[in-house]
C-alpha cells in the first residue's frame, strides 16, 4: 500500500523533528519543506521553499493526504522593528503561500494545520481560557504585539480559499521535551544552578504540553474529518509559575531556588536579547475542544511529564 503523504512546511526545527520521526513511524511519507536542505538524522525527503513565493514545490501537495505549516521565526528575541517584520511576516506570508498553493491543485489535500499559538488570549490569572477565550493584549504583560501577530497568522490561515480543505489552527502552547536548547533544558539548567525560584511574583499562569501529547494530538486532529478550526494544544492543567517551578526543583533534586523580581527579568532579558512577555504573561488555556473530542492526555499533570523527561534525560 502507497504511504500516506504528508507536507511539512517548516519541518527542520524542533516540532518538525518530533513529528517527522512520530509520522514516518506511523508509515507515512513525509515531505519537508524548507528554506535550508541539510542532511538530519530522521527520514524524510526535503524540498526547498522560501516560505513566501509559488514554486516548484507546489507540486508536492497535489494528491497529499494533509499540509502541516509549523513555519515562524523564533520569538525569543528582542522585539527590534527589524524582528517584529520578520516574527510577522514568516507566519503570515508562509500560510498565505500556502493557501494560493492549496486553492490551484487539482486534487487539494483533506486537512490543513497551521501553526498558531496559545498567547492569543488575554493576560488572565483567575479564568481559564479554553477556545471561547478572550481575545486581548494587556499593557501590563507587554504581550500586545505577539497578539497582532497570532491574529494576523490565523487571519491568513481563514481567509484561503480552500473550499474542500478542512483547516486547524493549533493554538500551541510550549512543548516540555528533553531535546537539546528547548524550554525543559532550560529551565533544569537554572534550577540544579540555584535560580530556580519564581519569577516575578510567580502568580502568572504556565501553557504547556508534554512532546508526546503534541504529536498525538496533532495525528488525532489529522485522522478526525469532524473536527475543524481553532484548537488549544496544551495540557488541561495550566500551572502558576511558582508551582511550576517548585515542580521542578522537587523533580530535579534543587533544594533551593533564587526568585527574580521583574526588574530583574527586565534586566535579564536585555542581556540574554529576548523579552520579559515570554515570561510574565499569564497563560492559562485549556484544551477544551480537544477533550471535547474524545482526547485523552497521556501527561495531564505537570509533575508526571517532568518527571517522565527528567528519566529520560538522566538514563541518557
Amino acid at each position: 500500500m502507497k504511504a500516506r503523504r504528508v507536507i511539512l512546511a517548516g519541518g527542520s526545527g524542533f516540532c518538525g523533528h518530533l513529528l517527522t520521526k512520530t509520522l514516518s513511524a506511523d508509515g507515512c511519507e513525509v515531505i519537508v519543506l524548507t528554506r535550508s536542505p541539510r542532511a538530519t538524522a530522521v527520514s524524510a525527503r526535503q524540498v526547498l521553499w522560501d516560505a513566501k513565493n509559488m514554486g516548484d514545490w507546489t507540486r508536492e501537495l497535489e494528491g497529499a493526504q494533509a499540509v502541516i505549516n509549523l513555519c515562524g521565526r523564533s520569538v525569543n528575541c528582542r522585539y527590534t522593528e527589524a524582528n517584529r517584520r520578520l516574527i510577522l511576516d514568516s507566519r503570515v506570508l508562509s500560510t498565505r503561500v500556502l493557501g494560493e498553493a492549496i486553492s490551484r491543485c487539482a486534487e487539494p489535500p483533506p486537512v490543513w494545520l497551521n501553526a498558531s499559538t496559545a498567547t492569543i488570549y488575554k493576560h488572565s490569572f483567575d479564568r481559564e481560557m479554553d477556545e471561547s477565550g478572550e481575545i486581548a493584549g494587556d499593557k501590563d504583560a507587554r504581550d500586545e504585539f505577539s497578539v497582532e501577530v497570532a491574529q494576523a497568522w490565523e487571519g491568513a490561515l481563514n481567509q484561503a480559499q480552500t473550499p474542500v480543505t478542512r483547516k486547524i489552527a493549533m493554538r500551541l502552547a510550549m512543548v516540555f521535551s528533553p531535546a537539546e536548547r528547548t524550554v525543559f533544558r532550560v529551565l533544569r539548567r537554572l534550577a540544579c544552578l540555584g535560580l530556580g525560584g519564581c519569577m516575578a511574583g510567580g502568580r502568572q499562569f504556565v501553557s504547556w504540553i508534554h512532546e508526546e501529547d503534541f504529536c498525538r494530538a496533532v495525528a488525532w486532529l489529522l485522522n478526525h474529518e469532524n473536527l475543524s478550526g481553532p484548537f488549544n494544544l496544551a495540557a488541561p492543567n495550566p500551572v502558576a509559575n511558582r508551582e511550576m517551578m517548585e515542580t521542578l526543583r522537587r523533580v530535579v533534586g534543587a533544594p533551593f531556588g533564587l526568585p527574580a523580581a521583574r526588574w530583574m527579568l527586565e534586566v535579564g532579558a536585555f542581556f540574554l536579547r529576548t523579552e520579559t512577555e515570554l515570561m510574565i504573561k499569564s497563560r492559562r488555556v485549556v484544551p477544551g475542544k480537544l477533550l471535547g473530542s474524545g482526547f485523552h492526555f497521556n501527561f495531564p499533570r505537570l509533575e508526571e511529564a517532568m518527571l517522565n523527561i527528567q528519566k529520560r534525560l538522566a538514563s541518557g
